[in-house]
C-alpha cells in the first residue's frame, strides 16, 4: 500500500517515516519552546527564620464538623493568624490556665457528667440530714456546728447542682 502523500517510505507496516504522528504520538517536525526560568528572589525574608529551640517540631492533627470549623476559621481570620497557629496559641493559653479552660471547652458530655456528679454529691449531703434527723427523732441532740456543716455542706451542693444545670441549659 502506498503512503500517503507527503509522507516518507514505508519502514514497518502502518508506520510513516516524517510523517505526521498519529493517536497522540511525537510531532517531529513540532519542537516545543523551553520555558524561561523564573529569576530567583534577591530580596530577603520579612522575618529570620525561628531557631532550632523555637520551632515546633510536633504535628497533632484535629477532627472537626463543618461548623467547629468554620467557627475556629472565624476566631482565627479575627486575630489575624493562621487556623494552625491560633490552634497552637488557643491551646497554649488554656494550658497555662488549667482551672478556666476546663470551665471553658466542657463539652456537653462533661457537662452531663457533672450534673450527675453534682446530684450524686447531694445525695450524700441528703443522706447526712436525714441521719441527723434520725438522731433528734431518738431525742438527740446534735451539736450546733455539725448542724452548721451540714447546712453549709447542703447549700454547696445544692449550689453545685444549679450551676451544673444552668451550664448544660446555656450549652444547648
Amino acid at each position: 500500500m502506498p503512503a500517503p502523500q507527503g509522507a516518507g517510505v514505508v519502514q514497518h507496516r502502518g508506520v510513516l517515516d516524517h510523517g505526521a504522528a498519529t493517536e497522540g504520538g511525537s510531532q517531529p517536525e513540532k519542537l516545543e519552546p523551553r520555558r524561561k526560568r523564573r529569576a530567583t528572589k534577591t530580596t530577603s525574608r520579612k522575618r529570620s527564620p525561628k531557631t532550632t529551640p523555637d520551632k515546633r517540631a510536633y504535628v497533632c492533627s484535629v477532627r472537626l464538623n463543618d461548623i467547629e470549623k468554620q467557627q475556629l476559621a472565624d476566631a482565627a481570620a479575627a486575630a489575624r493568624t493562621s487556623l494552625p497557629a491560633f490552634l497552637a496559641r488557643a491551646g497554649l493559653a488554656a494550658a497555662r490556665n488549667p482551672e478556666f479552660a476546663a470551665a471553658s471547652i466542657a463539652g456537653e458530655r462533661e457537662l452531663i457528667a457533672e450534673v450527675f456528679a453534682a446530684r450524686r454529691h447531694l445525695g450524700q449531703v441528703g443522706n447526712n440530714v436525714n441521719q441527723i434527723a434520725r438522731a433528734i427523732n431518738l431525742g438527740d441532740r446534735p451539736a450546733d456546728a455539725q448542724l452548721d456543716a451540714v447546712l453549709n455542706a447542703v447549700r454547696r451542693a445544692t449550689e453545685r447542682v444549679q450551676a451544673a444545670t444552668d451550664k448544660l441549659l446555656e450549652s444547648r
